[in-house]
């Protein structure tokens, strides 16, 4: 007698999908790539800063402007950008994007004034607004609970990739054939790759992979999706939720710091050229991050077991065990001390960042994790936008760079501290509470 297979097995869940159990993965590895043009793109442009600064004679206010614009644009879209990936196909929006911010990089190259260049960069943020909401939504329809923070640790190895990729390949293709050079063939790169991915990317059912292992009852077709509005209360009830984006705000702040300003600071304080500096401020800390990302998914996987609020205490230790090296990269006068301290801080923003929208997920309904990525985008990259500008305005009014980057580990504790809360005291009810819903 043969007993019949557990309905939330593997196998019995491979059986009720049509697809095997390895596509998952493959689509996570295919939006890997997608994601990797998603940030060489946006950041190409830091690295390329010093040339602005020489050849088009932009002051750093200047350049922090351009560098805000992007994110301003890329949050204020970002709740409408989550509606469009809730109620339409999460494949068509994820390769429109690509195609429009690929072709809008692309672009870049014709710029030659301030207003021109904060232009563009708000039309690519426009674009490149739509990948997250959607993409995440989709890996969560491929992913249960228990694999979930691995397949998004996995995905955000791309954003370091991406990052090192373009800031790297920017200083390097700038100081060489000049500065216009990398965003054409970035450009021309992004919409290939949207051709070639789009005959193998398949548009999952919504909460699929968990309808199929039994940890959710089945989809009603005939329900309609949360209005705005109703989803809004929703989250101003969540206080897991509000800390999370809070949290989220902070460490984007601090991230954009270091994005926009670390080429610069190192070419600067330590008389590096064009190309090392480029590629000296993303690989320690972007290669180190990688590595935190896969242990933040691993480790958050299992304190999720452990307690419900275990994949936001992993963040914490992230943000708290980070905060020190934030301090040690601005104040340092020695780059091989510099060094250790960014790899260091790449190691713990890793950890944090693993788990930024699984944790989330946590909490929010199935059918809105669009909207509420979209929503937390904006509150976090208006952070971002915020700290990309106030550095070069610090600057310009004379103060030092190196106590301004320094300074922002303050804001790292602060963030520490609300995950934290969140994850002992607020995400055993908010986390039960979602899953009874």
């Amino acid at each position: 007698m043969t007993s019949s297979p557990n309905p939330s097995s593997p196998a019995a869940t491979s059986a009720k999908l049509p697809y095997s159990q390895r596509y998952p993965w493959v689509v996570v590895a295919m939006l890997w790539f997608i994601c990797f043009f998603n940030y060489a793109d946006r950041q190409a442009i830091f690295s390329i800063f010093p040339l602005l600064e020489s050849e088009l004679g932009f002051n750093k206010a200047q350049l922090g402007f351009i560098g805000a614009a992007f994110t301003w644009v890329y949050a204020l879209s970002a709740p409408f950008a989550g509606q469009v990936g809730d109620r339409y196909p999460r494949k068509t929006v994820i390769l429109a994007g690509l195609y429009v911010w690929s072709i809008i990089t692309g672009f870049t190259a014709l710029c030659s004034k301030v207003w021109h260049f904060a232009f563009v960069r708000a039309a690519e943020g426009l674009g490149e607004t739509f990948y997250f909401p959607a993409s995440m939504s989709l890996i969560s329809d491929y992913h249960t609970r228990d694999t979930r923070s691995r397949a998004m640790s996995f995905h955000q190895t791309s954003v370091y990739a991406g990052t090192i990729g373009g800031g790297a390949l920017a200083g390097w293709m700038g100081m060489h054939f000049g500065w216009q050079s990398p965003f054409i063939l970035l450009g021309v790169a992004g919409v290939v790759l949207g051709l070639v991915l789009a005959k193998f990317i398949r548009e999952p059912g919504r909460n699929e992979a968990e309808i199929a292992a039994g940890n959710v009852p089945e989809a009603n077709p005939d329900a309609q999706p949360l209005d705005i509005a109703a989803f809004l209360r929703m989250l101003a009830a969540t206080p897991t939720a509000l800390a999370l984006i809070v949290a989220f705000f902070g460490a984007n702040f601090v991230g954009l710091v270091f994005l926009s300003w670390m080429p610069t600071f190192l070419k600067e304080k330590f008389e590096l050229n064009l190309a090392v500096a480029g590629i000296g401020a993303t690989v320690f800390i972007q290669v180190a991050s990688m590595f935190g990302a896969m242990s933040g998914g691993w480790l958050a996987d299992r304190w999720r077991k452990l307690r419900p609020g275990g994949r936001i205490l992993v963040q914490a230790v992230g943000t708290l065990g980070g905060a020190p090296f934030i301090y040690f990269c601005g104040e340092t006068q020695k780059l091989a001390l510099l060094i250790p301290a960014m790899t260091a801080f790449g190691f713990f923003k890793g950890l944090y960042d693993a788990n930024i929208w699984a944790s989330l997920y946590d909490v929010v309904p199935a059918a809105r994790r669009g909207t509420a990525v979209g929503i937390m985008n904006m509150i976090g990259w208006l952070g971002g936008g915020l700290g990309s500008i106030s550095v070069g305005l610090a600057v310009t009014q004379g103060f030092g760079m190196s106590e301004t980057i320094a300074s922002t580990a303050a804001i790292y504790i602060v963030v520490a501290i609300v995950l934290t809360v969140a994850g002992l005291v607020f995400a055993p009810r908010d986390v039960q509470r979602a899953s009874a819903t």
